[in-house]
């Protein structure tokens, strides 16, 4: 069981997000939906590293048109990312779609709202309403500035907008990229309302600096028990969220998965202990059992330091020994270190 933030449940797809479920991961694609073929080989290959829910840009009609086609190929929920323009969700529902995400102050008429929003009800499809500090109304700023208040008083809107016609499958996200107002809105949501929340840092930048805010941000909204499905938003091939994500939530103890202990090496490392690191990093990403490998550079106190571990190696001079809970079982040459570790690891799992 999943200790968060109580709130209502959704299902996207055959997914459940909200209440006790567990934390779901979110990525989105950054081909054009149109092209189905692209928009599907990335679906497929975010699949494989631990995606969960994908989100596509619909920014015409043949956009929408093609998630009909996408989903015959893919094996996870869809959503629809659409603006302004009702049209393009109306299809994106025809086309079997498993979840809206659109602001509905934005995409027109009381009259064309009501028509996206009975849509949905028949089909049984959520909606996401996305609260971005960059695009909030402007008689809810201040000074021309956002503040909480305003994001909160949107978010109180767009919701209404749904609960008058009956609608309440709603997820919500209040996304920012100042870090302070992001939080601070995020944890005034969970206390004002009872829907799933999205949470997400927006444009939070490049791998490098995009990570450790996103990490600092939502590990710090998980640890509260704020947040239902994630996504990490970086300046990046959509495969680093997903694998960013997942390491957030491990951390969090919201994940089951593989873990890697690493050394940072010093002057006593006398093995080329980097590329070990990285490949066998490479090769848990692969994995989705839970396991924790450690990969050391020396004897001195690596085994000690990585007893905890399932597996693991520790260096010595141009060779390494191999050791499972602290306990060493084989010394091998370095060059026989990865495929020895990997061929472990595997037997492991197997069992």
């Amino acid at each position: 069981m999943y200790k968060r933030t109580q709130t209502k449940t959704i299902k996207v797809g055959n997914i459940e997000i909200g209440g006790n479920n567990k934390v779901v991961i979110q990525s989105m694609t950054n081909t054009k939906t149109k092209d189905v073929k692209s928009t599907v080989n990335q679906i497929l290959e975010l699949e494989k590293v631990g995606c969960e829910i994908i989100r596509v840009a619909c920014l015409d009609i043949e956009d929408a048109k093609g998630i009909k086609e996408i989903k015959k190929q893919i094996h996870i929920p869809i959503v629809a990312d659409i603006h302004f323009d009702y049209k393009i969700a109306l299809e994106a529902i025809k086309s079997g779609v498993d979840k809206i995400r659109i602001n509905p102050g934005n995409i027109g008429s009381e009259e064309n709202i009501k028509k996206v929003v009975d849509a949905c009800k028949e089909k049984h499809i959520p909606i996401r309403i996305g609260i971005n500090s960059g695009s909030l109304e402007k008689d809810l700023l201040v000074n021309g500035k956002v503040t909480v208040k305003g994001m909160i008083e949107s978010a109180k809107r767009n919701i209404a907008i749904l609960e008058k016609y009956g609608f309440y499958d709603i997820c919500l996200s209040l996304k920012a990229t100042d870090l302070d107002l992001c939080l601070k809105a995020y944890e005034e949501a969970s206390k004002v309302f009872k829907y799933p929340l999205h949470i997400g840092i927006t444009e939070s930048g490049t791998k490098f600096s995009g990570t450790i805010k996103s990490s600092i941000g939502l590990g710090i909204l998980l640890k509260k028990g704020i947040g239902n499905t994630i996504r990490v938003s970086l300046s990046d091939n959509p495969k680093e969220e997903v694998l960013v994500a997942k390491e957030i939530l491990k951390n969090c103890n919201l994940y089951q998965g593989p873990k890697l202990i690493s050394c940072p090496t010093c002057g006593r490392t006398q093995i080329d202990l980097l590329p070990i690191a990285k490949e066998i990093e490479e090769f848990l990403q692969t994995i989705n059992e839970d396991i924790t490998v450690a990969v050391m550079g020396c004897a001195v106190n690596g085994i000690g330091e990585g007893k905890e571990a399932d597996v693991g190696i520790a260096g010595g001079i141009k060779e390494g020994v191999i050791f499972k809970k602290g306990q060493i079982i084989k010394k091998v040459k370095q060059e026989e270190i990865i495929p020895e570790l990997k061929k472990i690891i595997i037997e492991m799992i197997k069992k």
